[in-house]
């Protein structure tokens, strides 16, 4: 961790990675004109990006549009909570080769829908916290 301040750390890019590859799901918000939406996705981290499939619709649309993009996902336990944060940009797979290569990675859809479009967020800036559960101070 970067920093010890008290009950919330910041975590260094490699801690965020590590988290980002032990989280099965996340959430994308996108922006288009006045316009903000946020997807949850299931994914795979692999050190450098982010990869998920996704099916034709509104999500791919948007993204067509506006390629920046924000990925957030968190965890916690009885002890501890943390959160990673990824901006980037995103585009959809269209080389073979990169399909082909993502077809052997173990990302699957969840539910029983096609999902044939696989969407890579390249990180501009990622940022992690991980922050203590405890009851709230006593006030004075």
């Amino acid at each position: 961790m970067e920093h010890d301040e008290g009950p919330v750390q910041r975590l260094t890019e490699p801690e965020c990675w590590q988290l980002l590859a032990a989280s099965p799901l996340g959430r994308i918000a996108t922006h288009v004109h006045d316009v903000i939406d946020i997807f949850p996705v299931n994914y795979y981290a692999d050190g450098a990006s982010i990869l998920f499939r996704t099916a034709p619709g509104s999500k791919l649309v948007e993204l067509t549009i506006n390629d920046q993009i924000a990925f957030e996902t968190d965890g916690y336990d009885e002890w501890a909570g943390w959160s990673v944060i990824i901006k980037g940009t995103a585009r959809a797979l269209e080389h073979q080769a990169e399909i082909d290569a993502a077809d052997d990675l173990p990302l699957h859809p969840w539910i029983p829908t096609l999902k044939p479009v696989y969407v890579r967020i390249t990180p501009t800036h990622i940022s992690g916290i991980r922050f203590e559960r405890a009851p709230e101070p006593e006030r004075s």
